[in-house]
């Protein structure tokens, strides 16, 4: 019988509750309490809302009663971060399950869903990069991606630093020659400029097999897991084989991929004479400050490492925060060694381990050593990752202070009573009308604020493109509806800047005297950096230099890059789309088997109605169909 289960006894009765009194003030208190009495005594998931609805933490238990009711006890030893938190705490879900481990895996699936503001997370882990290797294609690739996905694929990451991906996939075509961007070789057989660099193994020119192919992949997996030496191994055995086979050519750049990962592997620090694969794992916090540090070590060398900024710690417990990173980090990893290091023991080490064995189908241990060589390497983290929190705290300090600086200056120079704190920014992009968005985004004491980031597609488009129309219409969007009914776009900017010049900001001045709002609105023009102010005949010219200046062009150049984004994607999108997709009736399968049966849209179109029926996935009354629409005026474009 687990702890908390002998507890049972000691919490189980609600008149043995004592709620604290910011709870007892809640008009919600009855639901509330009818809930915490009906919890069950099983493992599972619990979920905590605020008045909104919005889920602000996501735990989980091994007896949901005993767990879930403890927060709402006095005397219980709870930290700031719990208090916090229970104060907030209007309703709450749970979700039973078998057993502990099958909560901690739907535990960590929620958090990463609902990303709460009092779990432990990593900072935008949404967009950490990866490698993807497709090795379910018939000639795998590597490549870069922000998505983890079930789909059979080799993942290594996650990564922080995304040009540092970049630079790796750099280096694995130099090295490798792979890839060269093609899943089966050109039908024509035209090999890609990367072939003629003597970056590419010549899929696309069909010069190699899928089985030699396959060698030179399972290289570069060695290469992306660490595994220099193995690697380094395997590529001098098969150099000295094909010297013997007199293919020089081959063994001559085997040469060079040879000398190539020597060069990394000599950057490679050796730090455990064990040559064991081990993650070391240390976290520093500052506050409501943390940073957490990985080192990957492989075969007893120090092989990399990354670093990642934590968010909602607020200075509890460095061994609780340690315990929800691993689980964290973990989710996704690409690997897992049969060491983690850490610097403190955690609770659930014995559950986590269970679960990684789960996750990697291998015996995996979580340490958390005292002495010796394994404890240096820990420090030698923790070093690392107090530095690197410095460095983040001096960085933040500084730009605190020049973003105070720059909105000082702005409010003198626009005449505003106080620093402009929240600004909205607002620009167009089309071409000739076509695909065209309008975007906003939102920065609070000159940081972007991403979460209140919005795209508009433009829904009055007349004869001509029309800038002006279009700024009116995205004012006026933002000024009413659904906009206005979320929370955390409710209330108006201290500022708007408008990209653009007089017409612009003319635009949207109408728009808001249309709904009756008063905001300070400006307009920024391009080609001299002027801004226009409202009832001013002459704009205003700022030095180069000027701070304020800076401010405002970083914003509307995040709008401008925010709106083009979102028009390239809507182009792209448009660009892959074919007269076979607009014909009611004719789903995916068939226009797929059109294409492939005729070579194009346009032989389709010249393909009679019989020749139509006879292809594969048609029938009479489908050939039929895309006959007539295919020669109707409006898809011929007469």
């Amino acid at each position: 019988m687990t702890k908390e289960e002998k507890g049972i006894k000691d919490i189980g009765s609600s008149d043995s509750l004592v709620f604290d009194p910011a709870v007892l003030e809640s008009k919600f208190f009855v639901t509330l309490k009818e809930k915490l009495n009906s919890l069950p005594v099983r493992p599972g998931v619990y979920l905590m809302k605020d008045e909104t609805g919005e889920v602000i933490y996501v735990g989980k238990a091994v007896v949901l009663r005993n767990r879930v009711r403890s927060y709402f006890q006095k005397g219980t030893g709870q930290g700031e971060k719990v208090r916090q938190m229970v104060s907030r705490i209007i309703d709450l879900e749970w979700i039973v399950t078998d057993s502990e481990l099958e909560a901690l895996i739907l535990e960590c699936t929620l958090i990463k869903k609902h990303r709460p503001y009092y779990n432990v997370r990593l900072r935008d882990d949404k967009s950490y990069p990866y490698i993807c290797f497709s090795v379910t294609e018939k000639f795998p690739r590597p490549f870069f991606t922000r998505k983890v996905k079930s789909d059979g694929n080799r993942y290594f990451g996650p990564y922080t630093d995304p040009q540092a991906v970049r630079d790796t996939l750099k280096l694995i075509r130099r090295v490798f020659r792979i890839p060269c961007g093609l899943k089966e070789p050109d039908s024509r057989g035209r090999p890609c400029l990367y072939y003629h660099m003597g970056q590419c193994a010549g899929v696309c020119a069909g010069t190699i097999g899928e089985k030699e192919y396959r060698a030179i992949v399972k290289d570069v997996i060695l290469f992306l897991e660490g595994r220099q030496e193995r690697l380094l191994r395997e590529l001098q055995t098969q150099m000295a084989n094909s010297a013997e086979k007199l293919l020089f050519e081959k063994a001559g750049r085997l040469r060079d991929e040879i000398s190539a990962v020597q060069k990394m592997v000599e950057r490679q620090k050796v730090v455990s004479e064990a040559r064991v694969d081990q993650d070391v794992v240390a976290i520093v916090t500052d506050y409501n400050a943390a940073c957490a540090q990985i080192f990957f070590i492989r075969n007893g060398k120090l092989i990399g490492q990354e670093n990642f900024i934590l968010a909602g710690t607020l200075g509890e417990s460095v061994c609780e925060d340690v315990q929800e990173f691993v689980k964290r980090y973990y989710q996704d990893a690409s690997y897992v060694p049969r060491e983690v290091l850490l610097q403190c023991h955690i609770e659930e080490t014995e559950i986590i381990e269970s679960w990684l064995k789960q996750k990697g189908g291998k015996t995996v241990r979580l340490i958390s050593p005292r002495r010796g060589e394994k404890r240096k390497l820990v420090e030698m983290a923790e070093m690392n990752a107090n530095i690197v929190l410095q460095q983040m705290k001096v960085k933040v300090a500084n730009d605190r202070i020049g973003a105070e600086e720059a909105m000082r200056e702005l409010q003198k120079v626009l005449g505003l009573e106080n620093p402009p704190e929240r600004i909205e920014a607002y620009d167009i992009s089309n071409i000739m009308g076509r695909e065209a968005v309008g975007s906003m985004v939102v920065f609070e004491n000159a940081m972007p604020k991403k979460s209140d980031y919005r795209h508009f597609r433009i829904r009055i488009l007349g004869d001509k493109p029309d800038d002006y129309a279009m700024m009116h219409e995205i004012i006026s969007r933002r000024l009413t509806g659904s906009l206005r009914r979320t929370q955390s776009l409710a209330e108006l900017p201290d500022l708007m800047i408008i990209d653009g010049g007089k017409g612009q900001l003319n635009e949207a001045l109408d728009a808001l005297k249309s709904a009756e709002e008063d905001v300070f609105v400006i307009g920024l023009a391009k080609e001299f950096e002027e801004i226009y102010t409202p009832g001013a005949s002459e704009p205003i010219r700022l030095p180069r230099n000027s701070m304020a200046l800076r401010l405002v062009q970083r914003i509307r150049d995040e709008a401008h890059r925010f709106a083009i984004t979102h028009h390239r994607k809507l182009r792209s999108k448009r660009s892959y789309r074919s007269a076979l997709d607009d014909i009611p009736g004719i789903g995916a399968k068939r226009r797929i088997s059109l294409i492939k049966h005729f070579g194009s849209v346009e032989r389709v179109r010249q393909a009679s109605p019989e020749d139509l029926a006879n292809a594969p996935a048609m029938n009479r009354k489908a050939a039929e169909i895309v006959y007539t629409y295919l020669h109707s005026p409006s898809s011929s474009g007469e």
